[in-house]
């Protein structure tokens, strides 16, 4: 994993960012940006274009107008999604989107297809993920599809860390998780982070996401209407009104 330290320059910048599919445009202007080892989150009710957001920035959506640029000067608009792979942005997609009939651990040797030195920088970066999630050590052999919904979300962030990401864009990790779960991705994004990664989160859990963010982002109709610190956010009564019921 990498190592730089926040506020080392800038990881992200997205500037009059559109995108959408088809004939439908979902982003309309959005400017944004992270800065290294920043852990910045995008929160919004369902359909405002977090997940599409996330999308555009790794090259699964197309950039309809204005940019998307990393670590200073790494163009991504146009970029094909395993191109931006290799320029260090991880993505983490809702709903985890893992190869069932795979094991754990071929899941987490399929992140590491794009790294330059493979054999190395896979096992360094398996040890890392095991340590980070014990629980996926444990079932290495066992077929992704047979994990329970917690175990499937570790296994989704591990194969996106396996790619060696400075940026990691990560996507509605708590849904549908226990409580208890729940904690444990929080505390594994913290980690992450601790280690150097850069982390965009997209999540349902407010509350809990802007206790750990720097920064965030509101959305809504798929532009910015606020930005601020995550405290800052989490005490703001128009966001507690529309995504806490406080």
């Amino acid at each position: 994993m990498s190592g730089s330290g926040r506020g080392a320059g800038s990881a992200l910048r997205v500037e009059g960012l559109r995108a959408g599919y088809g004939k439908i445009t979902v982003l309309w202007d959005v400017d944004l940006h992270v800065d290294e080892g920043e852990l910045v989150t995008i929160i919004g009710a369902n359909g405002a274009g977090k997940t599409t957001l996330l999308r555009a920035i790794s090259g699964l959506v197309p950039v309809r107008a204005g940019s998307v640029t990393a670590f200073g000067a790494r163009r991504l608009a146009g970029l094909s999604p395993a191109r931006i792979v290799r320029s260090q942005v991880g993505h983490v997609p809702e709903g985890r989107q893992l190869f069932p009939l795979m094991t754990v651990r071929e899941n987490l040797e399929s992140g590491a297809e794009y790294l330059p030195h493979a054999r190395a920088s896979a096992a360094r970066n398996r040890e890392f993920v095991y340590g980070l999630f014990p629980r996926l050590a444990e079932r290495a052999p066992q077929l992704a599809g047979t994990l329970s919904g917690g175990e499937r979300q570790m296994l989704a962030i591990g194969r996106a860390l396996m790619s060696d990401p400075k940026l990691l864009l990560v996507d509605e990790p708590s849904l549908g998780l226990a409580p208890a779960l729940v904690r444990t991705v929080f505390a594994a994004l913290q980690e992450i982070r601790a280690r150097g990664v850069t982390v965009v989160l997209v999540e349902q859990n407010v509350q809990q996401s802007l206790r750990i963010s720097d920064r965030a982002y509101v959305l809504e109709n798929g532009e910015v209407v606020k930005a601020g610190s995550g405290a800052a956010l989490l005490g703001d009564p128009e966001v507690r009104a529309a995504y806490l019921s406080m």
